[in-house]
């Protein structure tokens, strides 16, 4: 199953989201649709996450990460995950949704604990290494 992912920074933190349905924090973003694109899934997961008033443009995504890894929510499903980061300001107003109960802008500081698999072995590390995050 190919998933995607988007990385939005704001003053050296990263924005997660927590789904009602979930425990921990994750990244904004889900599961490529049939005939689409890596680049078309994280733009609409994008859209269908952050909301309506939420601002950004779509040639501002670029790939930085893909990896392989087995899904949290079943232990068993093979992922090929691609994450993109985004290289603007996200403008206007995230808002919640049925799907997602709260948003996060998550530094190092903020622990483990409450990070998904992926945030907590792939791209936590990457923001760190990367300096884009403190």
């Amino acid at each position: 199953m190919d998933v995607v992912g988007t990385m939005f920074f704001k003053d050296k933190k990263l924005l997660i989201d927590k789904p009602r349905k979930r425990l921990t924090y994750q990244m904004i973003g889900g599961k490529v649709e049939s005939g689409e694109t890596p680049l078309e899934a994280a733009i609409r997961e994008c859209h269908e996450e952050l909301g309506k008033n939420a601002i950004f443009l779509d040639d501002l995504f670029e790939l930085v990460m893909e990896f392989d890894e087995i899904a949290t929510s079943d232990g068993k499903t093979h992922i090929h995950f691609y994450v993109f980061k985004y290289n603007g300001d996200l403008k206007g107003e995230i808002t919640t949704s049925e799907e997602i109960e709260k948003f996060k802008w998550y530094t190092s500081k903020d622990g483990t604990d409450i990070l998904s698999n992926t945030l907590k072995n792939e791209v936590v590390p990457y923001c760190i290494k990367n300096n884009l995050i403190v």
